[in-house]
Parts: structure tokens; sequence; C-alpha cells
């Protein structure tokens, strides 16, 4: 099925996913920072984990299959990057609703870790082809977000809480 990406020269393959995962990091940055001036909920929060799951379905083609040791370590680069979201995503309780905190670092760690990401995938991609390594940086995002994600889920919950338990009866 993607035998024409075989003819594609590796250089430019390498190129357009590049732009792509530099648009795509840009793109989170905005929606973060519009994200920030409305009020949080459950939904979400726990949505973008479930809508990027649909991307699972590129291992059903051969040409994105990782070997087992591969999907070890990306998933532990994941969960390692998403210490750092973790760390930097906060929420306040304000005008008695809940709301992200703009943190001035955000921008920065998700610059930094897209720039580790870009320079990961200019290194590997003279050893890996570039199909693997689609799939293996698909499971370092994912194992990036579903971390962090369930981090930010208990955040929210413990403040749903402590606002239901101050409400008076």
């Amino acid at each position: 099925m993607f035998e024409f990406l075989e003819m594609v020269p590796p250089w430019i393959m390498l190129v357009v996913t590049t732009v792509g995962a530099l648009g795509m990091g840009i793109m989170a940055m905005i929606v973060r920072s519009k994200s920030a001036k409305k009020p949080a909920s459950a939904k979400k929060i726990i949505l973008p984990p479930l809508f990027m799951s649909t991307g699972a379905l590129m291992f059903v083609f051969p040409f994105f299959r990782v070997a087992p040791i591969q999907i070890g370590e990306a998933l532990l680069i994941g969960v390692l990057f998403s210490t750092v979201l973790i760390w930097s995503s906060k929420f306040e309780i304000r005008d008695g609703d809940i709301y992200l905190k703009q943190s001035k670092a955000f921008v920065f760690i998700l610059i930094g870790l897209l720039l580790i990401r870009v320079i990961g995938k200019v290194v590997l991609s003279s050893t890996i082809d570039v199909g693997e390594l689609g799939g293996m940086f698909w499971i370092l995002a994912f194992g990036m977000i579903v971390p962090w994600r369930l981090a930010m889920y208990m955040q929210y919950r413990k403040l749903q809480g402590k606002m239901e338990s101050a409400v008076p009866n």
C-alpha cells in the first residue's frame, strides 16, 4: 500500500515529516494558550488521548510496525518527557471554576521537547526506516500524553472535590 513512499528520497520524507511535527507543535501551543482562558473540564482533559489513540491503526500496515525493543524505548522516553509536562501543568480555582494556569515555562518546555524530538528524528532517520520511525514517534507521543493527561485529570478531580466540599449545603 505504501510502495510509492519507497520512491520518495529519504531526505524529502524527513523534511516533510519534520515540518509536520513543527506545525503540530505550534498548533499545540496555540490550543494550550486558548484553553487556559476557558474553564477546564474532565472531558477536555480525557478526550485528546482518546482521539490520538486512533493513530494506533497505523500499525495495521507493516510499513509502520516497530520491534518490541523500540516500543519499550519509545514508551520510556515518552513517559520521561511527560514528567516535564506534568510539572508545568497546574490548575487553579478562579471565579468558581477550575482553570489551567498559564505557565510561562510551558511554551519553552514544549519548544524544547519539540527540538529534542526533531533532532532525534534527524539523527535516527539515517538508521531507521521512515515508517518505523513514524511508528516510534507516535508511541513516544502517546506515551507522553497518557501519563500527562492522567496526572491532569487526578489534579482536576482533587480541585473539584475541594470546591464541592467548600460549597455549603
